[in-house]
């Protein structure tokens, strides 16, 4: 496999144009380059958390993964993923859907609406929360009245994760889809093929990797959401604690090989989600590859 590739990537760059093909010198002093800067910022400071972990040893490592808290934030991060990814899911196809294959008054407000997560500060996200259902917000009085937590809760860290994650998937479905255009969706309607037949035996194959990448990404940001669940958790320890605050608070606490113990187990989550979004890449490079 990696003989095909290489023999693939030489005889795609052989067709390249002259003045364009790089010398032999430039390309070594590029890749080094990459290297050495991956190696500084990403390899490096990966290697050191797992080297913290277990600098006591792995009976010290085993017992902070275990801790009862740890497990506590494991499974609340988890099921607040469990959660927020699929409803960002349903959001996103429905965005995504509307605004490439319908014109609409108020489509490019919808997409700036979209786009408001990337602009604001995750703190400000669960402060907006905090604003509206907190004890002193807008709906707090009515939500104490009927004895319903959102604050401080977990429908506070489910609402602060997918408000902070909801543009992933639509944004990149949104590109794929205009890209596409409507032409198999009208073939399909004119042949009689009712709304859902359309979107789950035209749509949805066509746009089935794009949208599996915008999970993995959607994902990825939620299992490592900090500023905006830290505002509305309220750092119950053992309650709302999700991971990223689990290690915050036993950092704080000079507990170092056990928060760099916790940390490990979020970068096996990062290796797993880089695991997965390669295949899916690479399986959708290879798609296109076939259909050209």
């Amino acid at each position: 496999m990696a003989g095909a590739i290489t023999a693939h990537l030489s005889e795609k760059a052989s067709q390249r144009p002259k003045h364009i093909t790089e010398s032999p010198v430039v390309r070594i002093v590029l890749i080094g380059i990459a290297l050495l800067f991956l190696a500084l910022i990403v390899l490096l400071p990966l290697a050191s958390i797992f080297v913290e972990a277990f600098k006591k040893g792995i009976e010290v490592y085993v017992a902070s993964v275990t801790d009862p808290d740890a497990i506590s934030a494991l499974k609340l991060t988890l099921f607040t993923v469990i959660i927020a990814v699929p409803l960002n899911t349903v959001f996103g196809i429905a965005a995504a859907w509307a605004i490439s294959k319908f014109q609409f008054r108020g489509k490019n407000v919808l997409i700036t609406l979209i786009d408001l997560p990337f602009a604001v500060s995750p703190v400000i996200s669960g402060l907006i929360y905090v604003l509206l259902f907190g004890a002193q917000g807008m709906f707090g009085p009515w939500l104490a009245e009927h004895d319903i937590k959102i604050i401080f809760a977990l429908p506070g860290i489910v609402l602060a994760t997918t408000f902070v994650t909801f543009p992933f998937i639509a944004r990149e479905l949104i590109p794929l889809m205009q890209a596409q255009g409507v032409q198999e969706e009208e073939a399909a309607a004119s042949l009689g093929a009712k709304g859902w037949q359309i979107f789950w035996r035209v749509t949805l194959p066509n746009i089935k990797w794009g949208l599996l990448y915008g999970i993995i990404l959607c994902n990825a940001r939620a299992v490592g959401e900090f500023g905006a669940v830290s505002v509305v958790s309220g750092h119950i320890r053992g309650e709302t604690n999700t991971l990223p605050l689990h290690i915050e608070i036993l950092y704080n606490e000079y507990q170092f090989s056990a928060s760099f113990a916790v940390a490990s187990l979020l970068v096996l989550l990062a290796l797993v989600t880089l695991v997965v979004k390669s295949i899916v890449e690479w399986k959708s490079s290879s798609q296109q590859e076939a259909k050209e």
